[in-house]
């Protein structure tokens, strides 16, 4: 078990944790979990705390952020608090309540020790978020990643087409960051590596995007040829909040069948 611990605590120097809000309130979740994800942290919202744990054993370096106000009494969680640190002793946890009892964040604080936080709900959600990723920043949850990757493989909701020699050429993404995206065409059109191509439309799900990019490469991958296209930095903000926001979903859709 622990060769197990040592491999995820590596690997998330590398690749970042994961974050979890258990229960998050409507503002938690379009406030603070928005901002979170638009910068680059890999966050999650789980409502199942008992399959929670379990995935926990798996992600065994990830911190949670807890609505200790919903779905059990106080006491309960306080219980479901201490076993899931007994289990998975590396996880880091946070506290969200309504209550601004001075008791009762002293427990959870300085009892149990908790290193991200007793945060009440009352207090205003902007300030709330830079809490959050202050203490994020603190113990340094992104790791050595700078961006967010949706791998997009087994999936058709993810396409691109762009004008090459006079016509449309069609291809289906594999994988996107904000960074770029790496995609097959239909019929290889035969791109040259440094190449720049505008007037790129990219759809995601329901959201149209308009990009431009160069030509990276290409990689053979089981058999299919895949280009690696970087946007270039003349990218529209709002097309980064677009791709962020995909990425989120798509990581979500994907953790909800261990979690949810």
């Amino acid at each position: 078990m622990s060769g197990q611990n040592n491999n995820e605590n590596s690997s998330s120097d590398i690749t970042g944790k994961k974050i979890f809000f258990l229960y998050p309130t409507a503002s938690i979740q379009n406030q603070v979990i928005t901002e979170l994800a638009q910068q680059e942290y890999e966050v999650y919202i789980a409502r199942d705390h008992s399959r929670l744990s379990r995935a926990l054993k798996k992600y065994t370096d990830s911190v949670i952020y807890i609505n200790i106000d919903d779905k059990m009494p106080e006491p309960e969680w306080e219980k479901w608090i201490l076993s899931t640190l007994t289990a998975v002793p590396t996880i880091k946890i946070g506290v969200f309540s309504s209550s601004n009892n001075e008791e009762l964040k002293e427990k959870y604080l300085n009892k149990f020790k908790i290193p991200c936080g007793f945060l009440t709900l009352k207090v205003d959600m902007s300030k709330t978020a830079e809490i959050i990723t202050e203490t994020l920043e603190s113990i340094n949850v992104k790791g050595r990643r700078k961006y967010l990757r949706a791998s997009i493989e087994h999936e058709t909701n993810a396409t691109m087409n762009m004008p090459y020699n006079g016509e449309y050429v069609n291809s289906i993404v594999k994988d996107i960051s904000v960074v770029g995206i790496s995609c097959v065409f239909e019929k290889d059109p035969g791109l040259k590596k440094n190449a720049l191509h505008k007037d790129i439309q990219i759809r995601l799900q329901s959201m149209l995007i308009k990009v431009e990019a160069v030509i990276f490469g290409s990689r053979e991958v089981y058999g299919e040829k895949h280009y690696v296209m970087l946007f270039t930095q003349r990218i529209d903000p709002d097309v980064r909040v677009k791709i962020r926001k995909y990425i989120m979903q798509n990581l979500q859709a994907k953790m909800d069948a261990e979690i949810n």
